[in-house]
């Protein structure tokens, strides 16, 4: 089964969990999983908010792509939301969709305002074992507000079924990781955190537990997206070639990552 169909179908497997935290408009609130019918599955990475509001029924994590304000998330983040808004910092900004595509499980947004933002490199010249992390919000209401750094490597140029759009990845990813950038020792992004195989099926099919079996959408599929909204290409950032220290890559990843709210 391909993973076009994995996204859209639904059956009697519970297969795929979302980590923008899907919630149940109640107190006690848990996420939902999406159901496929396949013998290998993903795993959305979105994450379970414990939030006052009752109206509040996901969280994901994002990135800056222009200064004034379009930002990308996975399509899983988004779907079904009334009102998004994102969180940066101390402040909380209104946004609204510019385009999806849900094949690919992309989604550009905007929101008001001047903000940091990436560049999208190549991912055709990321190699096997290259060193990529990512900032985003997993478990806001366990580990908080602030951003978290994960760092892992490209432990394989395809993914589920070597799907040829995503990498997998080692970076460990918790619920609320879905839609945040994988960045390269550039400050480039080459990929989009996505999704994770999921353990039961796992455990099912092969009779063990997977370790650390991750997936990012490639920035090839995603910089094809935004070069075909015309209120986007020309804004787009060229890749950074110039080596970085570290700490500056990460600093400038953070100031561009953003918290997704879905209502």
């Amino acid at each position: 089964m391909s993973v076009d169909n994995m996204y859209k179908a639904r059956s009697e497997l519970h297969l795929v969990e979302v980590t923008c935290n899907r919630y149940k408009r109640a107190r006690n609130l848990r996420p939902i999983r999406c159901c496929v019918s396949a013998t290998l599955v993903v795993v959305f990475v979105n994450s379970m908010l414990a939030a006052k509001k009752a109206d509040l029924i996901a969280t994901g994590s994002g990135f800056f792509v222009s200064s004034d304000g379009y930002f990308v998330t996975n399509y899983h983040v988004v779907k079904g939301a009334s009102v998004i808004r994102i969180k940066r910092k101390d402040d909380v900004f209104d946004a609204k969709i510019a385009r999806v595509d849900a094949v690919n499980d992309i989604a550009v947004l905007k929101a008001a305002g001047n903000f940091p933002f990436l560049s999208l490199g190549h991912a055709e010249a990321v190699m096997l074992g290259a060193d990529v992390f990512t900032i985003g919000f997993p478990n806001p209401n366990l580990q908080g507000f602030a951003p978290k750094l994960t760092r892992g490597d490209i432990s394989g140029r395809s993914g589920l079924l070597d799907d040829p759009r995503m990498f997998q990845i080692s970076i460990p990813l918790q619920p609320g990781n879905s839609g945040g950038a994988l960045v390269d020792e550039h400050g480039n992004v080459v990929g989009v955190v996505s999704a994770k195989l999921s353990a039961a099926a796992a455990l099912k099919v092969t009779g063990e537990l997977p370790e650390n079996v991750n997936y990012a959408v490639k920035s090839s599929f995603v910089l094809g997206f935004l070069e075909s909204i015309p209120e986007v290409t020309a804004k787009l950032k060229e890749p950074n070639t110039s080596d970085m220290q570290f700490a500056d890559v990460v600093e400038k990843a953070k100031e561009a990552a953003v918290l997704v709210l879905i209502y």
